[in-house]
């Protein structure tokens, strides 16, 4: 799949943010854990993840019910049930495999997971990424595990039983897999350095409207007391996304654009607005939008920055192209630092193709910008989700005609991207095959 993207133009109008990649997978499977319908509201229901995992649950026997237009997903697992599936059925190609596992174990004792996808930012197998905390969850809970050569089983011979979870690091993945698993265990789980992320705190939510018995402790500890079976039925919408909200944002001060931007979720993203305004971008807005314009740059550039991606509640890796992206317009040398993901700097060398000279140097941990920068069309490839979509701003803001190889890659996180990108008036057309594009 690849865009070919006719840039220059300077988008105007008005953009929604969608409810949250990160949040929206995570509740789907925390929907298969009842045997009553669930209904989630706000729901990106065009991510290319959202269809590879429900196409997933339907070979299981699940029903999911998926409205474009109202952006609604209604669930019923009530048929779920392990079953053998085919190798290209067990093909997968997404990171959070490992969620489905819970509403298996609950129902017969023994899961069958793909092995995990996503994109490969880190040192390890599975997208770059290992899976090894999620074992030692299973294994915490009771379970057994084996790597077969196609996927990954789990068997409860006794049931999910009720443990104690103590991560040796902060992992979100982990946290989630273990709140899902403990949920529908029996007796009490108690998990230490968990992750509570915003995206987290909306699982719990659901999993508590759900009828789950959770308790936070302060910003690292999680108790559950499991009831030893499947939970009830729910509604909820899911919160918008911070990192969607962040790109739209970035995009309009790059390309000098006007842009409202509707359902920001300002408390979950706080310190990344801070560090807009250290960079001299001072926003209006409101409760809930953002309202962008030149004229949001009181001195005409940005300013030159150093700031570090880490943990929630400050800029997180997956904003870290976002913010390369605003150093290249900036009147000066910006760095941007990554202890999470040190090795999530490839997309650096796509993106050097759509700036003009040498303005970009990457090394393990740390990307050095040389502002200010132009950008210029040509032909790039997709690394990952968040590099994706930087290449693709690169794209628009410059004068001519660009091709992105691999575009899906942000079509995973980024709902109805063309359409949104199409009513601001940008040119832009994704197929489904590649064409030579001349640049």
């Amino acid at each position: 799949m690849h865009a070919v993207v006719r840039g220059g133009v300077a988008p105007k109008g008005t953009v929604r943010v969608s409810g949250a990649k990160n949040s929206a997978t995570r509740l789907l499977a925390a929907a298969l854990l009842s045997d009553e319908p669930v209904h989630l509201g706000n729901f990106p229901t065009q991510l290319v993840d959202v269809g590879h995992k429900t196409g997933f649950i339907r070979n299981l026997g699940g029903s999911v019910v998926i409205d474009h237009e109202t952006q609604t997903m209604s669930v019923d697992a009530s048929h779920l049930s392990p079953r053998s599936l085919t190798r290209d059925q067990l093909d997968v190609p997404i990171r959070t495999t490992y969620l489905l596992a819970a509403s298996q174990l609950a129902r017969q004792g023994v899961a069958q997971l793909p092995y995990p996808g996503g994109c490969a930012i880190g040192g390890g197998p599975a997208g770059g990424r290992g899976y090894d905390l999620h074992i030692m969850v299973w294994e915490r809970l009771g379970c057994a595990v084996s790597e077969q050569y196609d996927h990954i089983e789990v068997r409860a011979p006794r049931g999910l039983i009720g443990g104690t979870v103590d991560f040796p690091i902060s992992t979100v993945g982990g946290t989630e897999n273990a709140l899902l698993c403990a949920a529908v265990a029996t007796g009490r789980t108690e998990i230490s350095n968990a992750y509570i992320t915003p995206e987290v705190g909306d699982l719990i939510e659901l999993l508590r409207r759900m009828g789950a018995d959770i308790t936070v402790f302060g910003t690292s500890r999680i108790v559950v007391e499991g009831g030893g079976g499947v939970l009830g039925g729910a509604r909820m919408d899911v919160m918008p996304d911070r990192i969607e909200a962040l790109t739209w944002i970035v995009y309009a001060i790059l390309s000098r654009g006007s842009l409202t931007v509707e359902s920001v979720p300002f408390e979950a993203m706080e310190v990344p607005l801070i560090h807009l305004e250290k960079a001299g971008i001072d926003l209006f807005s409101n409760s809930t939008s953002v309202y962008v314009t030149p004229d949001c740059l009181p001195s005409g550039a940005v300013q030159p920055f150093e700031l570090a991606c880490g943990s929630h509640p400050g800029v997180i890796s997956d904003m870290q192209a976002l913010y390369v992206l605003l150093g290249l317009i900036g009147e000066g040398t910006s760095r941007v630092y990554d202890y999470r993901y040190p090795e999530r700097i490839a997309f650096v060398g796509e993106l050097a193709k759509l700036v003009e000279g040498h303005h970009l140097d990457a090394e393990t941990g740390k990307i050095t910008i040389g502002g200010p920068a132009r950008f210029v069309p040509g032909v790039v490839d997709s690394t990952d989700l968040r590099g994706s979509m930087a290449v693709v701003i690169a794209a628009l803001c410059a004068d001519g005609q660009s091709e992105i190889h691999n575009v899906h890659m942000a079509l995973r996180g980024y709902d109805n991207l063309e359409g949104k990108l199409r009513n601001l008036g940008v040119d832009i057309t994704i197929h489904d095959a590649a064409v030579k594009v001349g640049v």
